[in-house]
């Protein structure tokens, strides 16, 4: 989190750097973005290594980072195409000031090439968005999956816990059962020997 603040942080020079250092900026936020990726690789590989009952929401926060990260990568690409752009268009601006034409001059046609460029990072520019969004979506999704877990683990907690109760009332039942027997025993053999009693002594 500490590193995501801070290239975002750099993220904000970016508008106000001058010509000379706004290189230099992109290029401190990219080596930040690339330890960043680095560095989740590592945390992938620990998550696997978690729990459990714990990898699923190692795995969630990794992720998140992962998507806050490319959507950084993003914003700096399109910082970058924009300038890329504007300084394209300062020079032909430029060149074509300090040109003098000639009737028929065959240079006086402007170039396409720059605007098959923008169009082709224009379209990289959506398949990094479309890439954001598939990665959004699969967050999302695993916090559906981990809220579908967690009500079947709360299902099952309730259902053990019914069952203990029920175990106990039945193991009351049976202790209690085994109390009565025990004093009708008891009884039983008093009242035979009694009986036992009275025929010797009626007999004899």
């Amino acid at each position: 989190d500490r590193q995501v603040h801070e290239v975002q942080s750099y993220m904000g020079r970016l508008e106000t750097s001058d010509k000379e250092s706004v290189h230099l900026v992109e290029n401190e936020i990219q080596a930040r973005i690339d330890n960043i990726f680095s560095n989740l690789e590592r945390l992938e590989i620990l998550s696997s290594k978690e729990p459990p009952n714990k990898r699923q929401n190692a795995k969630l926060r990794v992720d998140q980072l992962k998507y806050d990260v490319q959507h950084l990568q993003t914003a700096l690409r399109n910082f970058q195409h924009r300038r890329y752009i504007r300084e394209q268009q300062e020079r032909q601006r430029e060149e074509l000031l300090a040109r003098t034409f000639t009737t028929n001059d065959a240079d006086t046609t402007i170039p396409i090439d720059e605007t098959l460029q923008f169009n082709e990072s224009l379209q990289n520019a959506h398949r990094g968005m479309d890439d954001l969004i598939g990665s959004g979506t699969n967050i999302l999704q695993g916090l559906r999956d981990q809220r579908v877990t967690l009500k079947g683990t709360h299902k099952k907690i309730l259902d053990v816990a019914n069952m203990l109760g029920l175990s106990n009332t039945v193991m009351r039942l049976i202790e209690k059962r085994a109390f009565q027997d025990k004093y009708l025993m008891i009884g039983g053999m008093i009242l035979t020997c009694v009986i036992m009693f009275l025929v010797v002594q009626y007999l004899t």
